[in-house]
């Protein structure tokens, strides 16, 4: 086992990054590759704790926007969340690594409810626990879980595994003059409105000394390279 930078971390997911260049639903590839990263991480002994996003399959805000009710909207987006976490839990295992999803909204079938002194014993088994259905209410997005689990969890840092270098003063994907921001602090991040995650999140993080790190999670190695302590993408802290 090797020194590491962190012990016990929170990863982010989005649900589009599950999905590869397809943009929608899942791809095996992708997730192959994502397990076989993820083990090499828990191979060193971190404690890896996931939250996952859904929005390959269902978006509630934007169901919502196209006429569907809030509530009920956000209610199939965590379902998603939880089809998610379902795939990767057995990509994982396949991988050799013992895994938990554990549910904020009831699904006994398929998943063990959020409890967190569970979710920690999982950790501190080698276990990995990926946190599903959000927070199990809806208005809260899986920015807002991630900042939220971790907190309760004891993370060290949440890492936001996104298709870009780190965070930009305006969005990479549309402008070529995009600048990369390598540190930024949370007031920072929350006036400039830049993408790290939602203001509620960054708030929470800020409010209990969580840092962020965000990097581009397509990059094969970037992860292991992280969590060996290698200055990779833009951190958010104070």
């Amino acid at each position: 086992m090797s020194e590491t930078a962190f012990k016990r971390v929170l990863l982010k997911l989005s649900g589009e990054s599950l999905a590869g260049p397809q943009k929608y639903g899942l791809d095996q590839d992708v997730l192959r590759r994502l397990a076989e990263e993820l083990k090499e991480v828990t191979d060193l002994g971190v404690e890896l704790g996931i939250v996952v996003g859904g929005g390959n399959i269902f978006r509630g805000l934007s169901a919502a926007g196209k006429g569907m009710e809030r509530v009920p909207s956000d209610h199939m987006g965590m379902l998603a969340t939880v089809i998610n976490a379902i795939a990767l839990q057995q990509y994982l295992e396949k991988a050799g690594v013992p895994t938990r999803v554990l549910s904020a909204i009831e699904v006994d079938e398929v998943a063990e409810p959020y409890i967190r002194r569970r979710a920690i014993r999982h950790l501190e088994k080698g276990r990995v626990v990926i946190f599903a259905a959000g927070t199990g209410n809806p208005f809260f997005t899986t920015d807002t879980a991630a900042s939220l689990r971790a907190g309760e969890i004891g993370a060290e840092v949440i890492l936001k595994g996104t298709r870009v270098a780190g965070v930009y003063d305006k969005d990479p994907e549309k402008h070529d003059d995009a600048e990369l921001l390598p540190r930024l602090t949370f007031e920072e991040a929350i006036r400039k409105r830049l993408r790290v995650m939602d203001a509620t999140a960054i708030t929470f993080c800020r409010d209990n000394g969580i840092p962020i790190r965000v990097f581009d999670m397509t990059t094969v190695g970037n992860l292991l390279k992280l969590m060996q302590g290698e200055d990779i993408g833009s951190r958010v802290g104070e």
